[in-house]
């Protein structure tokens, strides 16, 4: 044994992700200082490798971290605070209001530490957030180790945080001039959507954007009635509204994306837009079916996003794979729209392409970071396994993760996430907001 590495991982199956649709049995990913290096048959590994670090998992698929698209982390602190409304009431009458009470610095910390928590144990590496205090959110983030990008949300409408859209992004601003040598911290310019911002914001939102090279992460046509809204005001549709204002182009993220029309369509292809899909939450929301097979056949980028756990009410990527495959199944009536590894692609590499971070992580490739997953197939549910791609979105959920990596450090060992703050800490967090809630 001639060479060192930082960390072997012998799997019984690896799935790249990139070449598609490529399952390699018994193979090992070789990590140094972070980043993979090689990826090569096991009996090969063994005869001339060894490592500080060796993980030998013999029933388990090694694949990409996961990343989600679209999340509001501190939210976790209001999961089934407020079930089975429509999205405009339960933004109007539970979300909003409760907000306005309790919001704080404090409150997206800890919200946001817990839904690290749940994301990581989950197998999702990577989350791309929108929310109040973004320093608090990136605070929390870098404790728990976890891959993110923060978004410096945008609101016309004061809040406790902010007076102003103006207040909002000098606050965000600030956050990232702060957390910008942190590398696992990024930020993006999230406007919460067209029917909360106006055309003066979004054009510095634009400008910012654009000078400092970061991705603007909205909603947008999450419902036919911000769409009858947007045509009422403005005389236009959200997107062809964002398209005049220049918005459109590789860095948007459009969240949602549930009522588009072919013109609709053709302006997020024609700007190479991405969008992120949160097909639970649509449906928990009654929104609607968001057409992803259109989208893919139009060469759209598509991630997965859970949205916040209040409206879900789970960070759970795997539930948003199988949902996503089995809502264009049956919104087009075409049992072969979007097969298990399209499904999976949105969940890895879709999403970090739509973050423009598709040379870094998303797949398993020499050269890129060493986000990964493990999921052990190994239980009686999840056998006999005649297609390990196949049983990660229809069989396997995240109580199968047993391994998580981040940057080559290992976050979950054997289902049990190695952080700095204890269980027994985060549930007293947990108690104390739902006790204040309750008050």
């Amino acid at each position: 044994m001639n060479e060192i590495a930082d960390l072997l991982i012998h799997a019984r199956w690896v799935i790249p992700v990139q070449p598609a649709g490529v399952v390699l049995d018994d193979h090992t990913v070789v990590v140094s200082k972070g980043r993979i290096t090689d990826i090569l048959p096991s009996a090969d590994a063994r005869g001339r490798l060894a490592a500080r670090k060796v993980f030998d998992l013999p029933d388990h698929v090694l694949m990409p971290g996961l990343v989600n698209l679209h999340t509001h982390a501190a939210m976790n602190l209001m999961r089934g605070l407020a079930d089975d409304l429509p999205l405009m009431r339960w933004l109007q009458e539970a979300i909003w209001p409760t907000e306005s009470r309790h919001v704080s610095a404090a409150f997206v910390h800890d919200g946001s530490l817990l839904a690290a928590a749940e994301m990581l144990r989950g197998g999702i590496t990577t989350c791309n957030d929108m929310y109040f205090h973004p320093e608090a959110a990136a605070e929390a983030f870098a404790t728990a180790g976890i891959r993110a990008v923060v978004g410096i949300v945008m609101l016309e409408f004061p809040t406790p945080y902010a007076s102003d859209a103006d207040d909002y992004l000098r606050k965000g601003l600030a956050a990232r001039d702060r957390w910008q040598r942190e590398p696992l911290i990024e930020f993006a310019i999230a406007p919460h959507a067209p029917y909360t911002v106006s055309d003066r914001s979004f054009a510095r939102a634009l400008a910012l954007a654009e000078e400092l090279e970061l991705p603007i992460h909205i909603h947008v046509h999450e419902t036919a009635g911000e769409i009858a809204d947007s045509i009422t005001t403005h005389g236009l549709r959200p997107l062809a509204r964002l398209a005049r204002l220049g918005l459109l182009g590789e860095n948007l993220i459009g969240v949602h994306a549930v009522h588009l029309d072919d013109a609709d369509i053709e302006l997020l292809a024609r700007h190479n837009c991405s969008v992120a899909h949160c097909p639970t939450s649509n449906m928990k929301l009654a929104s609607g079916i968001a057409p992803i097979p259109r989208l893919l056949e139009a060469g759209i980028r598509v991630g997965l996003g859970t949205d916040g756990a209040a409206s879900n009410n789970r960070l759970d990527l795997f539930q948003e794979m199988r949902h996503a495959a089995l809502l264009a199944k049956v919104g087009s009536l075409d049992a072969s729209a979007v097969p298990a590894h399209a499904a999976l692609h949105m969940a890895t590499l879709g999403g970090a392409d739509a973050l423009g971070m598709a040379d870094r992580i998303g797949s398993i490739e020499p050269g890129k970071a060493a986000d990964l997953c493990a999921v052990d197939l190994g239980g009686l549910h999840c056998r006999p396994c005649f297609d390990p791609i196949s049983h990660l979105v229809y069989v396997a959920g995240r109580e199968n993760v047993s391994h998580v990596w981040v940057n080559g450090e290992t976050r979950v060992d054997k289902g049990v996430q190695l952080l700095h703050i204890r269980d027994s800490e985060l549930l007293r967090i947990a108690s104390v907001w739902q006790t204040r809630f309750g008050n």
